[in-house]
């Protein structure tokens, strides 16, 4: 996907996240935090011993946050683009509430893979592949 469709989709067809983004963003930004680019994303690092998520457009992960956590969040943000105005159905309520279920289980020998859920998996695999793609335009 190029930048121009990302930010069209996103500002577009994936706006009501996108929005929530621009707020949770703007009140960041107010305490002082500034973001850095990860792909076609704006990232906030905040707190630490945490993961992060995704409002369209934007991010907010912890500031010890992986490389791989960046771009997988960067997939969520994708997934906005695709899934539109369904995205909080079907991406963002239930990644949130599985997200706090395994932090609060006690037992999490009984937790099946961080991956295993599709939304969770495909945010992973696109945004994998979409900074494969980044790094190579880069090197053109």
């Amino acid at each position: 996907m190029s930048a121009f469709v990302f930010y069209l989709l996103s500002f577009t067809w994936g706006l009501p996240v996108t929005l929530a983004g621009c707020i949770a963003a703007l009140a960041v930004r107010v305490c002082g935090l500034r973001a850095e680019r990860v792909g076609y994303c704006f990232c906030f690092r905040v707190g630490s011993g945490w993961g992060g998520f995704s409002l369209g457009v934007f991010m907010f992960v912890c500031k010890d946050a992986k490389t791989k956590t960046l771009w997988h969040e960067h997939g969520h943000g994708l997934q906005n683009c695709v899934f539109g105005p369904f995205m909080p159905f079907a991406v963002s309520i239930p990644s949130a509430v599985r997200y706090w279920y395994r932090r609060l289980k006690k037992d999490k020998s009984t937790l099946k893979p961080y991956e295993s859920a599709w939304f969770e998996s495909q945010a992973t695999r696109i945004g994998a592949y979409q900074r494969i793609k980044i790094i190579f335009l880069k090197q053109k």
